[in-house]
């Protein structure tokens, strides 16, 4: 995959410049920032066997906090833990509103390490987030990780990080982009998505097609798959136009690094989106 860090610098211009015309937009972004709540529970990711160093910073790098969501996804106390990494703008540029990075189908935020640096560098307050149920989400007294709920859990980590009205663009690889255009399109009513970029999206794909009928036993088997070396490792080929440079056994371990470590709790969640038919 290439990602153009100077096509980004453009659009969150262009959406910087909507801001401009419009300073209503930000008005409240101050005031209703709501006061974060770091999950204590969290550990970040193992890293001790990988060697790539955007992998290691990254993970270093990252927190999760607690969300207010329906009791219908968290009936315990309803909130999430949501992680993420923030890369604070090396100089902020006056015109350029945040970018919440939405990684893609069963992946995490560290599949932005190289990018949210970059974009860090050039003036960009950067948030690339897990989305819930993949990464390093709270899976533990989770009851619902269909779309709808990846999405309310979306939209309440933005207005608890980054503020409500507050303007930010999001930007979504493949399936995380079919969630990137959910929460663009419920936040177009408030005027805080300021902008939504798309990179190999997955906008008009219909759920999960026969899986979603699949019995529990066949989801299960299918999903550790999933996480399986030699499937990760075809992906992993298919992920990176340098292959050489980029395809290379860290990759691999990075990609399949969170399945690992979430172990049943994460094919548990797994088979829970499949059933609700993902994103239609």
């Amino acid at each position: 995959m290439r990602l153009s860090t100077s096509a980004f610098l453009l659009a969150l211009t262009l959406a910087g410049t909507v801001e401009g015309f419009f300073p209503s937009l930000n008005n409240n972004a101050a005031a209703t920032n709501t006061k974060l709540v770091d999950d204590v529970s969290f550990v970040p990711p193992d890293t001790t066997e990988i060697l790539e160093d955007a992998c290691r910073d990254t993970a270093a790098r990252m927190k999760r906090v607690k969300v207010p969501v329906s009791t219908a996804i968290s009936p315990k106390d309803g909130q999430v833990g949501i992680s993420y990494v923030h890369w604070p703008a090396v100089a902020k540029k006056k015109n350029l509103p945040p970018v919440v990075l939405v990684h893609g189908f069963d992946s995490s935020c560290l599949e932005y390490r190289r990018l949210g640096s970059r974009l860090a560098a050039q003036g960009v307050d950067v948030y690339a987030v897990d989305i819930l149920g993949w990464g390093y989400t709270q899976l533990e007294d989770v009851a619902d990780f269909s779309a709808a709920a990846k999405v309310e859990a979306l939209q309440s980590f933005v207005n608890t990080v980054i503020g409500e009205q507050a303007p930010y663009c999001v930007a979504g690889a493949s399936l995380g982009g079919a969630a990137a255009i959910e929460l663009a399109a419920s936040s177009s009513s408030g005027g805080a998505c300021q902008g939504l970029i798309l990179i190999d999206a997955q906008g008009f794909v219909d759920g999960v097609g026969p899986m979603a009928a699949l019995p529990k036993f066949l989801a299960q088997a299918g999903v550790a798959v999933l996480k399986s070396v030699p499937l990760r490792s075809s992906a992993n080929q298919m992920s990176y136009f340098d292959k050489e440079t980029y395809a290379t056994d860290d990759a691999l371990a990075i990609g399949r690094l969170h399945c690992v470590q979430q172990g049943d709790l994460w094919s548990d969640a797994m088979v829970s989106f499949m059933k609700s038919g993902g994103f239609s």
